[in-house]
Protein backbone atom coordinates (compact mmCIF):
# COMPACT_ATOMS: atom_id res chain seq x y z
CA UNK A 1 0.00 0.00 0.00
CA UNK A 2 1.49 3.16 -0.70
CA UNK A 3 1.68 5.99 2.21
CA UNK A 4 1.35 9.29 1.51
CA UNK A 5 5.77 9.31 3.08
CA UNK A 6 6.21 7.15 0.08
CA UNK A 7 4.76 8.90 -2.36
CA UNK A 8 6.20 12.09 -1.44
CA UNK A 9 9.18 9.74 -1.73
CA UNK A 10 8.59 8.34 -5.09
CA UNK A 11 7.66 11.39 -6.63
CA UNK A 12 11.01 13.82 -5.05
CA UNK A 13 12.96 10.33 -6.50
CA UNK A 14 11.42 11.23 -10.40
CA UNK A 15 11.80 14.96 -9.87
CA UNK A 16 14.80 14.39 -8.90
CA UNK A 17 15.80 11.83 -12.07
CA UNK A 18 14.48 14.13 -14.34
CA UNK A 19 15.29 17.57 -13.64
CA UNK A 20 18.31 17.22 -11.07
CA UNK A 21 17.36 20.02 -9.18
CA UNK A 22 19.49 22.18 -6.74
CA UNK A 23 16.20 22.39 -4.17
CA UNK A 24 12.72 20.19 -4.19
CA UNK A 25 10.57 21.23 -1.51
CA UNK A 26 7.29 18.91 -1.77
CA UNK A 27 5.06 19.26 1.05
CA UNK A 28 1.66 16.80 1.36
CA UNK A 29 -1.40 19.28 1.74
CA UNK A 30 -3.89 16.91 1.34
CA UNK A 31 -5.12 17.29 5.00
CA UNK A 32 -6.16 20.85 3.86
CA UNK A 33 -8.68 18.91 1.80
CA UNK A 34 -10.37 16.81 3.36
CA UNK A 35 -13.87 16.09 2.54
CA UNK A 36 -13.08 17.41 -0.96
CA UNK A 37 -13.58 14.87 -4.61
CA UNK A 38 -10.31 14.59 -5.08
CA UNK A 39 -10.01 13.38 -1.84
CA UNK A 40 -12.40 10.58 -2.13
CA UNK A 41 -10.35 8.88 -4.95
CA UNK A 42 -6.95 8.84 -3.08
CA UNK A 43 -4.83 11.41 -4.82
CA UNK A 44 -3.19 14.23 -2.78
CA UNK A 45 -2.95 17.65 -2.89
CA UNK A 46 1.05 18.55 -3.01
CA UNK A 47 3.07 21.55 -2.88
CA UNK A 48 6.34 21.85 -4.61
CA UNK A 49 8.72 24.45 -5.03
CA UNK A 50 11.87 23.21 -7.17
CA UNK A 51 14.91 25.21 -8.67
CA UNK A 52 16.99 23.74 -11.70
CA UNK A 53 19.00 24.46 -14.28
CA UNK A 54 16.71 22.90 -17.04
CA UNK A 55 14.55 25.75 -16.35
CA UNK A 56 16.72 28.09 -17.91
CA UNK A 57 15.07 30.77 -20.59
CA UNK A 58 11.72 28.35 -20.49
CA UNK A 59 8.67 29.93 -20.12
CA UNK A 60 6.12 28.70 -17.08
CA UNK A 61 3.74 26.68 -18.92
CA UNK A 62 7.23 24.53 -20.35
CA UNK A 63 9.05 24.49 -16.72
CA UNK A 64 5.07 22.73 -15.26
CA UNK A 65 5.32 20.55 -18.50
CA UNK A 66 8.56 19.06 -17.38
CA UNK A 67 7.52 18.50 -13.71
CA UNK A 68 4.42 17.00 -15.14
CA UNK A 69 6.19 14.73 -17.26
CA UNK A 70 8.42 13.17 -14.78
CA UNK A 71 5.15 12.00 -12.65
CA UNK A 72 2.93 11.84 -15.32
CA UNK A 73 1.90 8.10 -14.15
CA UNK A 74 0.70 9.16 -10.33
CA UNK A 75 -1.13 12.10 -12.35
CA UNK A 76 -4.99 11.42 -11.65
CA UNK A 77 -4.40 8.34 -9.45
CA UNK A 78 -1.94 9.40 -6.74
CA UNK A 79 -1.47 13.09 -7.30
CA UNK A 80 -4.78 14.94 -7.38
CA UNK A 81 -3.41 18.12 -7.49
CA UNK A 82 0.11 19.46 -7.62
CA UNK A 83 0.64 23.53 -7.14
CA UNK A 84 4.07 24.06 -8.41
CA UNK A 85 6.92 27.06 -8.17
CA UNK A 86 9.24 26.49 -10.28
CA UNK A 87 12.54 28.69 -10.89
CA UNK A 88 16.15 28.51 -12.66
CA UNK A 89 18.60 28.97 -10.50
CA UNK A 90 19.51 32.53 -11.69
CA UNK A 91 16.21 33.66 -10.46
CA UNK A 92 17.55 32.51 -6.95
CA UNK A 93 20.11 34.20 -6.99
CA UNK A 94 18.40 37.47 -8.43
CA UNK A 95 16.53 37.59 -5.46
CA UNK A 96 13.43 36.81 -7.71
CA UNK A 97 10.53 34.58 -5.62
CA UNK A 98 7.36 33.19 -7.88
Amino acid sequence: MNTPDTRIERMRGRLQAALAPTECVLDDDSARHAGHAGAASGGGHYNLRIVSAQFEGLRLVMRHRLVYDSVHDMMHTEIHALAIIALAPSEVKAGGAQ
